[in-house]
């Protein structure tokens, strides 16, 4: 009963946010590969994960960090990768904040088509689970920055990601496509590049440096090549700081 409830709960919350977040436009989605991928994209805050719960193509299952579905994890996780850089005068009302929005948070992560990423032991179900999304057909996305500048479009990207296609290969003898994706909300618009596939026969040391650099630079290439437009960065900093396309 309680899962019934908290379904419901997600089911209202998602359907509010569909009618309020504004409809996107897929640009190059036909020509994407008949078969599971990866897409990686930009965070730009909340937008990458409700982007892609709404609008990506045949409903792909999205990372996202472990410690939001967790309760007792939320207030933390939440204040430090939201709000820790807004003003210091702002920071009671943001920590008492991120313990109101907990709740919210553990019945819509849960409940959503996501797949908890964790960065410790528990990191090996999170690759397990996402192989046997692809192994049902099932194309996953992947926002994989961290808070290490890059250039003015994307932060860093981690890159143990890219392990997943070792396994997957492992698994099926398929090596898979990654797919770049630059999300632009400010043009209500999601782009998708030319996909790079995994190479099972290279190192996986330099797998993780060739496709995190092609995929960087693709979507670097891709918001570059867009009418000029405010880009929503992947720290939550300051709107008069968001930088521009170009």
């Amino acid at each position: 009963m309680k899962a019934k409830i908290s379904y419901s709960i997600f089911r209202f919350i998602k359907w509010c946010v569909k009618v309020c977040y504004p409809k996107t436009e897929l640009v190059g989605a036909g020509a994407l590969p008949d078969e599971p991928v990866i897409f990686v994209g930009n965070h730009c805050q909340m937008n990458g994960p409700i982007v892609g719960e709404l609008y990506m193509p045949d409903e792909p299952y999205i990372w996202c960090a472990g410690e939001m579905m967790h309760l007792k994890d939320v207030p933390a996780y939440a204040f430090r990768d939201f709000w820790s850089q807004k003003p210091k005068w702002t920071h009671p009302f943001f920590k008492l904040l991120s313990y109101i929005i907990a709740p919210v948070s553990v019945c819509v992560f849960n409940n959503a088509r996501t797949i908890g990423v964790y960065h410790d032991a528990r990191l090996l179900s999170t690759f397990r689970g996402t192989v046997e999304k692809l192994k049902e057909g099932k194309s996953v996305v992947i926002f994989p920055e961290h808070d290490v500048p890059h250039n003015h479009i994307v932060c860093d990207f981690q890159d143990k990601f890219i392990d997943v296609a070792k396994m997957y290969h492992r698994k099926t003898g398929k090596e898979v496509a990654f797919v770049p994706v630059y999300i632009a909300p400010k043009l209500r618009k999601v782009y998708f590049g030319e996909p790079v596939r995994f190479s099972a026969s290279a190192p996986i040391d330099q797998e993780r440096r060739r496709i995190c650099t092609y995929l960087m630079d693709a979507i670097t290439g891709i918001a570059e090549s867009c009418p000029e437009h405010t880009v929503i960065p992947y720290r939550n900093i300051p709107k008069k700081l968001y930088p521009k396309n170009r």
